[in-house]
Order: structure tokens, then sequence, then C-alpha cells
């Protein structure tokens, strides 16, 4: 390998960190021609991962780091969320669900590549393509070993949770999870509901919102949220709850503080 070969290498190798996904079309705008990716998969510097995906030969990758790469290296807006980002954040203990399964979001028309969805991550990831909320609200970042990824902030991960609900999560899940968000702050919960575009979100959150008797719920302004019109029965054979027009599960009815 020449001299000039090598320090591009080098470059490339000490300007990322470890455990992260690169990506040949990437790197090539980066100056890393397709044989040059090439000569660095021969000499066992690079791995692939799948085709145009490439990690560190010996370097030990996790969903995380190809969510990084979608994220930094291709401008995606997928992310981990719901019960995950929950997980993530320190504030769910479904761990022992989020070690085998992860769930995540992105925008309507971005698709998972192949690359991702046929490489062994570890985990079975469940990847859901909504626009149910704007694709850049609600974020935070987390920080990893090594680098860190966008995810869903506390207050939009519970409001994906909810729009998984019931089919995809169960609703008595989402209060349990609602229950612990002692801390969120009523101005960013006041954007997200009034750019969701849930009707069922909106009401749910502010049906187990006020069930949770929240502090913070006391400072939301309902006026400016739309609810739409009409009855939604998110479930069959429950509970009316007249005041959000919504129909639940007896149990979550009779569990906790009443409306």
């Amino acid at each position: 390998m020449s001299t000039d070969t090598g320090s591009k290498l080098n470059h490339l190798l000490n300007s990322h960190p470890p455990g992260i996904v690169l990506l040949s079309s990437w790197m090539k705008e980066q100056g890393y021609s397709h044989d040059l990716q090439q000569r660095y998969k021969k000499s066992n510097w690079l791995k692939s991962v799948g085709t145009g995906a490439y990690i560190r030969s010996n370097d030990k990758v996790g969903y995380e780091g190809a969510i990084y790469a979608l994220q930094e290296q291709n401008g995606l807006t997928i992310h981990p969320g719901g019960r995950t980002a929950l997980s993530l954040l320190g504030k769910a203990h479904y761990l022992e669900l989020s070690a085998v399964r992860v769930v995540l979001f992105g925008s309507r028309g971005e698709k998972l590549p192949t690359w991702f969805k046929n490489h062994d991550w570890g985990v079975k990831a469940d990847y859901h393509e909504t626009s149910f909320l704007p694709p850049d609200l609600g974020l935070t970042k987390v920080e990893l070993r090594n680098f860190s990824i966008k995810v869903s902030g506390a207050a939009r991960a519970i409001m994906e949770c909810l729009h998984l609900a019931p089919q995809e999560q169960e609703l008595m899940e989402c209060f349990e999870l609602m229950e612990g968000l002692n801390n969120l702050v009523p101005k960013d919960v006041q954007t997200l509901l009034e750019n969701c575009q849930s009707v069922k979100v909106k009401r749910l959150f502010l049906y187990m919102a006020e069930k949770a008797d929240h502090n913070w719920f006391k400072h939301l302004d309902s006026k400016s949220i739309d609810l739409g019109k009409g009855k939604r029965s998110v479930v069959k054979n429950g509970v009316f709850i007249d005041k959000y027009g919504i129909t639940v599960p007896k149990e979550l009815e009779e569990n906790g503080k009443d409306i």
C-alpha cells in the first residue's frame, strides 16, 4: 500500500469513532474511490456488512453504529423511538425486551437499506415509516461509548408508543411508561401535541397524562390542540371516556387515579 493510500486510510480510521458503519457512498464523497475501498477490504482493513456498507475489521458494531451512519452519513431521520428510546434514556424498565428487539421510526418514504435489514445486529428491528409527527421535532442525542445518535425524547417516545397501540403495544404498558414521565417540559409537550397529526395519539396522551396526575399536565393548553371530532374506539368492549371521546380497556380506566 502506497504512503498516500496509507495516510488516507489512517485519516479515515482516526477521524471517525470505532463501532460505526462506514457507507461506501459517503466514503466516495470524501475522496475514497470504489477501487480504493476494495483495496482496503482486500488488505483486511475494512469488512463488508452488506452491499455499500463497511465496518473496521475486527470491530464490534451494533445497530446503534448503523443508525449513526444512516443519520450522519445518509442524512436520514431514522431513529430509535418508542419503548427503545425510553430505555436508552433510562426511563423504561423493559430492558429484557429492548435487548432482543428495538423499535425504529423514520419519515414517510425513508426505507431501511438492504444491508441494514440483512445483517445480524444481535437484535430484531421493528421499523415504522410514518409522518404523524414532524421528523425533526422532539429528538435528543444519546451519548454512547464512542459516539452519539439522535433518539426520540421522552415526550415524543411515549407518543410513538401510543401510535403503535393497541395492535403493537399494549395500552397498559403505555400507561405504566407514562406514569414514570414526571419531568416532561410542558412547552415541549405542547409543541409536539399541536404538531401531531394523529387524533388517537393526542387523545390517549392527554387522557393518560391526566390520569397519571402529572404536574406538567396542568400547564398544557388543551384548547390549542386539535382533538378532532367524533368518537374513537381504540379497543372493542372497553370503557368510553366522554371527556376525550375514546374507548379504552376497562383495566386501564380502573387503574391509578380516576379522571
